[in-house]
């Protein structure tokens, strides 16, 4: 390449007319109009158009005859001004075209499997398999500058605040908790696996018992699991922790990092303070841990409505401990029994065995439910519910977490198919007061809702973890909280367990031996002896935050080079078959 680039090609502008230019890029479209040859050029900024005279260059003009779309060039010419009637205003350099009078072509390019532009309709499969290409075109660019820029502003913050940027292994031993990990066998300590980090949370802790105070790190994450569209098996979070701090101070410190993104990359101001929720009460009203509060649709509690109820199927739910709960969807008396079935069809994939309904017209109950209700029983319902005419109310009667998983995914697919959700609201929750711990009916054991090292809420003693004798029903709550957006959970975080006697205790509420404990997680323990300071910490989803600053539903539209959901890399077609040489040097041998 003999010429240097002087700029990008979206940069140019009127003030610039007159000056000479050297740009590089690739040919986005070639315009032959009676001799005179048109190119639109474009590079990451923008495009900006050339012109190739015969009469100014004939040289670069035959040179320009050979172009083609994805053609990669470099152009010296004279920028100058287009007349009126030929000014894009479309297009930021649209007042304004480079005149060319040398130019040389780089590389040729085959033709593009699809256009290189954002109208382009084209299968996951093709971008995934042709990324390379994919990534040209301006949304995707757009996105990842995107992620770029928080990147960039989350590093500035956090820096202005104290903390520093430390990198933890990404190399390390596998933990029992969790999902399940990717191991990567060692051919030193043949037998041994190491395995890639779910995230850096042992090491942060470590640098807090070292004495860092403050930590941050945009890590790399991984995990094994099934994938979804806001799954990969490797992520990026922006990783902090912070000691002598509880809840608040980390509550505090993220919230103005989410509004700082949101205002400088989105142009959302949020004064307030993000609305706080216990666990219980977003269960209870959402349905939900992660609940989208940008509308209504709340869950009612019937339970006690229909505690000697003679109908069979809510009796039953609730002399076996179930729920019986509701949720009424205005207008709704207006869909049709193919909608409502449609509806049930849905709730069956959450776990509901059926789902009885009832319309309002004209003052009238419509089920075929109703006939089972007492006068009692309808007048409290009505009271209940609020029930107006024309409205629907659809009914989950199951076990508590039955009912929850199946209303909190009806609740949310009636208000996108009915339009309920206003796209421009960005509704910010803190949701807190998770419990400590969940209870494992398969494995007839307690086990941590987020993770073991998350400390019991402060006004629950530790007393309390003496009484968890095997079976479920503690009520016993964590100083964990997670960060919600629109019914999407951006991130989670709790205070750590800072002193060694009350970590043994959790492994052993557990079920998680000293012999296992010591093996396991010994290392952690330890330190915690030797004067770990109380800390607390969070971890953001990269992924997550920046596709919903960019508007889209799939993380893989901000990743540069994401996995299918079937953990694959079509344009490496990774995983692969390896040498039987580099198994036998491991150690390993393939037995399917």
């Amino acid at each position: 390449m003999k010429l240097e680039r002087s700029c990008y090609c979206g940069e140019p502008r009127e003030q610039d007319v007159g000056k000479e230019l050297v740009l590089c890029g690739w040919v986005h479209s070639r315009r032959d109009h009676g001799g005179v040859i048109f190119v639109d050029l474009r590079d990451r900024s923008g495009i900006v158009q050339l012109v190739f005279n015969p009469e100014h260059s004939p040289q670069s003009h035959a040179s320009a005859g050979a172009l083609r779309n994805e053609y990669v060039l470099v152009a010296r010419g004279q920028l100058r001004a287009r007349s009126d009637d030929t000014v894009n205003p479309n297009m930021p350099t649209g007042k304004v075209e480079l005149m060319v009078g040398e130019l040389e072509i780089l590389n040729a390019s085959r033709p593009s499997p699809f256009a290189i532009d954002d109208e382009a309709v084209v299968t996951e499969n093709t971008r995934l398999k042709f990324r390379y290409l994919d990534l040209r075109r301006p949304f995707m660019q757009k996105f990842l500058r995107l992620r770029h820029e928080v990147c960039r502003l989350s590093r500035e913050l956090l820096n202005s605040e104290g903390f520093l940027e430390v990198e933890t292994p990404m190399l390390t031993r596998s933990t029992p908790e969790g999902a399940r990990d990717y191991l990567v066998p060692s051919r030193v300590n043949q037998g041994s696996f190491f395995a890639l980090p779910q995230s850096p949370q042992l090491f942060k802790q470590l640098l807090m018992v070292s004495g860092l105070d403050r930590y941050y790190q945009i890590a790399r994450c991984f995990r094994d699991e099934d994938l979804r569209a806001d799954r990969q098996p490797e992520f990026t979070q922006i990783d902090l922790e912070m000691s002598f701090a509880g809840s608040e101070a980390v509550m505090n410190l993220v919230e103005g990092l989410l509004k700082k993104l949101f205002s400088e990359l989105a142009g959302l101001e949020f004064n307030a303070a993000f609305p706080r929720m216990p666990y219980a009460e977003a269960m209870a009203r959402f349905g939900s841990d992660r609940p989208d509060t940008r509308f209504g649709l709340e869950l009612k509690d019937l339970t006690e409505v229909f505690a000697g109820s003679g109908f069979k199927v809510f009796k039953q739910a609730v002399d076996g401990g179930g729920a019986v709960k509701a949720i009424v969807v205005k207008g709704g008396a207006a869909m049709s029994r193919k909608e409502i079935d449609d509806l049930g069809s849905y709730a069956s994939d959450f776990g509901a065995k059926g789902m009885a309904w009832i319309k309002i017209n004209e003052g009238q109950w419509q089920s075929p439910i109703v006939k089972f209700f007492s006068d009692g029983e309808k007048q409290r319902l009505g009271e209940v519910l609020e029930i107006e005419d024309g409205d629907l109310v659809l009914f989950a009667s199951d076990s508590e977490q039955v009912v929850h998983a199946v209303l909190g995914a009806l609740r949310c697919k009636i208000a996108a198919d009915r339009d309920l959700i206003d796209p421009s609201r960005f509704d910010f929750l803190w949701v807190t007061e998770f419990p400590m711990f969940e209870w494992n009916d398969d494995d007839k054991r307690y086990q941590a809702l987020h993770h073991p090292f998350t400390a019991l809420h402060p006004d629950d003693g530790i007393e309390v973890l003496d009484s968890l004798s095997g079976g479920p029903g503690t009520a016993l709550r964590s100083d964990a909280y997670d960060i919600v957006l629109n019914g999407v959970e951006l991130g989670g975080g709790s205070v750590r367990i800072h002193q060694p006697q009350l970590q043994r205790k959790v492994f052993e509420a557990l079920g998680i031996g000293e012999e296992e404990a010591a093996e396991k997680f010994g290392f952690l323990v330890e330190a915690l002896g030797y004067g770990a300071p109380p800390h607390a910490g969070l971890a953001l989803g990269l992924d997550r935050l920046v596709a919903m600053l960019a508007g889209t539903d799939s993380i893989r539209d901000v990743i540069a080079f994401p996995k299918t959901q079937r953990a694959a890399c079509l344009l490496t077609q990774a995983p692969s078959t390896v040498d039987a040489a580099q198994l036998r040097g491991l150690g390993l041998r393939v037995d399917l």
